[in-house]
């Protein structure tokens, strides 16, 4: 029951104004509860119109990737670039899974199974 109320009360809409222009002003507390900054991107769902800040670079995956780099034996300069070729590619590989994702629902390219990539359970 806490969980529903819970959602309840992060649920909260605002109406907003559309200029002449096209324009919108996202309220003061969305825009700071959200971490809005510099820039947002926009997406289409149904009937509706997400609009969210934008993240740089896939920074959810920096801890790994930062420890990845360090078992490398990466440090100083070396590490700092390193970071930054990883972070750049996180975006572009997504994208190309989500296509090929699209191409197996769509019946137009082949999948494998969990076992056929790694094996079964148990197996090393």
């Amino acid at each position: 029951m806490g969980n529903v109320l819970e959602r309840e009360k992060a649920f909260e809409v605002k109406k907003l104004r559309i200029s002449a222009k096209r324009q919108i002003t996202i309220p003061q507390k969305f825009y700071s509860q959200l971490g809005f900054s510099h820039g947002a991107e926009c997406e289409i769902r149904g009937e509706e119109l997400i609009i969210r800040p934008i993240r740089e670079g896939g920074r959810e995956f920096a801890e790994e990737i930062l420890s990845d780099l360090i078992k490398e034996g990466l440090s100083g300069e070396e590490l700092l670039q390193a970071f930054r070729n990883r972070q750049k590619e996180i975006r572009p590989t997504v994208e190309a899974l989500l296509k090929d994702a699209k191409k197996v629902a769509e019946g137009k390219a082949p999948y494998y199974t969990l076992q056929e990539v790694f094996g079964e359970k148990g197996e090393k």
